[in-house]
């Protein structure tokens, strides 16, 4: 399930990719499947082990072009280990929400962005997680593992991506399904997922990912405006 738009990304096969905190590593595979050279990038150590084990499976079954190289980096946003420029794409999704120090992250990201490299950052939209932190104070708690710490809106990501010297080019929402699922799991608890609205509801999204049948892939278009539970700022670095 992917929630950059690999178009308005503009990435082309050859090019150099960083995927900030890949978790499963989603974007990075579609980048290396498009033959992208691809840097999965976490700081979870059990995360980068998964994405580079699935990046050579990659590789071994055909997967993505013999020539595009596919690999994965432990370590931290607000130090990355790359040169100045190294990328001519950067992905940052659903990351900045839990990074106290976001200025220092978007700055970092910015630095090993390329002078006409393009950048996707994704985070939670305000409307959905404000009711979010309404519903589960445990969602947002400071003291709790991975936490959201702020909600964003457009135009203060518009303003953290500027302010580390980039061009703000356009946005988007994305998953508009998704969002009852969130308020469902915040309003039933966030440590009962076998509740039986959460775990059905749960089971759809699956169904809806693997079969992306044509009626709810429109019925998400058409909610996105709305109530999308991401948005997806694209800029790029002069």
């Amino acid at each position: 399930m992917l929630t950059v738009d690999f178009r308005r990304l503009g990435l082309q096969a050859g090019d150099r990719l960083l995927d900030l905190g890949c978790g499963g590593g989603r974007h990075a595979f579609e980048a290396h499947r498009r033959g992208a050279h691809a840097v999965a990038f976490d700081r979870d150590g059990g995360d980068t082990k998964d994405a580079a084990a699935m990046l050579a499976a990659m590789r071994l079954a055909g997967e993505a072009p013999a020539d595009a190289l596919g690999t994965a980096v432990n370590g931290d946003a607000l130090a990355l280990p790359f040169a100045d420029g190294a990328f001519d794409r950067v992905i940052a999704a659903e990351v900045l929400e839990h990074v106290p120090a976001h200025e220092v992250a978007i700055t970092e990201l910015a630095r090993v962005l390329r002078p006409g490299g393009t950048l996707a950052v994704t985070v939670p939209r305000w409307f959905p997680e404000r009711v979010c932190w309404a519903l589960a104070d445990e969602y947002h708690a400071p003291d709790v593992p991975d936490g959201h710490v702020r909600i964003y809106r457009r135009s203060e990501l518009a303003w953290l991506v500027t302010a580390a010297g980039l061009r703000p080019t356009g946005s988007h929402h994305a998953h508009a399904l998704h969002t009852p699922y969130w308020w469902l799991k915040c309003a039933l608890g966030l440590d009962r997922p076998d509740r039986w609205p959460v775990r059905t509801y749960h089971r759809f999204l699956l169904w809806d990912i693997t079969r992306k049948p044509v009626v709810t892939r429109a019925l998400d278009r058409a909610l996105n405006p709305v109530l999308g539970k991401s948005l997806v700022l694209y800029a790029t670095k002069p």
